[in-house]
């Protein structure tokens, strides 16, 4: 039967690869490469990296393009299912076509397979098609949550609090409402921008793992502004970006 393992390789360093994500790579007969376009080609490029670094040559790369998913005239559920869809097809046929029986695929995934990523999910889809049989093995990696706070030096979580962790679309409706401290990812509407206390407390970190890696920290009125040139610089610098950031609520 075929194996398939779902590593999480941190958010860029190959120093935040886990020694059993190390273990894992080195295994692989065959990794799976996302590419999704020219600009982002770096992301391709630090998995492949890291694959030279730790997989001593023996894997096989298969690299494979990630369809854009299809925003107008068309709900975000209803978008992202048709989405997995397209893409649970192309994984099928991946496996068909450069998976043997016996052999072992691996996927190399950003940050950690658990948070905001659909692998795992895609996966499923495959396998309950019942064209390809195989087995699963998840490896968890470092979160980008779990770097910015490091790189800040502080707790994500206040004393006896809950931790709260969003995608920006939905932070509106929780925030300041019904949490205190959210984790706000996937924010590609800067929704940081429609919270009216500006003495709100943001930790925002963007590329983090990387060499060009940014963070900025303070009161939300004297560093949003900031925040958004310097995301706007970076973006067209780069052609893409990946930021995460905390919020909380002024200290009383």
């Amino acid at each position: 039967m075929r194996r398939i393992l779902v590593i999480g390789i941190g958010t860029g360093d190959p120093d935040h690869l886990t020694l059993e994500a190390i273990k894992a790579i080195g295994e692989a007969n065959v990794i799976f490469v996302p590419t999704k376009g020219e600009d982002k080609a770096e992301l391709a490029d630090v998995r492949r990296s890291m694959i030279a670094l730790h997989g001593a040559g023996a894997a096989r790369l298969v690299d494979f393009a990630v369809p854009r998913r299809q925003t107008d005239g068309i709900g975000y559920r209803q978008g992202v299912d048709l989405w997995h869809a397209e893409i649970a097809d192309i994984h099928e046929r991946l496996f068909l076509d450069h998976l043997a029986d016996g052999e072992t695929g691996a996927f190399l995934v950003w940050g950690d397979p658990m948070l905001y990523d659909s692998t795992i999910r895609l996966l499923e889809r495959v396998r309950d098609g019942g064209r390809v049989a195989f087995e699963m093995s998840v490896l968890p990696g470092i979160t980008s949550i779990q770097l910015l706070a490091a790189r800040h030096r502080i707790p994500i979580n206040g004393i006896g609090q809950p931790v709260t962790i969003t995608p920006g679309r939905r932070l509106s409706e929780i925030f300041p409402q019904t949490a205190q401290s959210v984790v706000v990812m996937l924010d590609g509407e800067e929704a940081f921008l429609a919270v009216e206390d500006l003495e709100t407390e943001i930790f925002w970190g963007a590329y983090l793992g990387l060499p060009q890696e940014i963070t900025i920290a303070g009161r939300l009125g004297a560093v949003r502004e900031t925040i958004v040139a310097m995301r706007a610089q970076a973006r067209a610098r780069h052609g893409w970006i990946m930021d995460v950031y905390l919020l909380r609520t002024p200290a009383t």
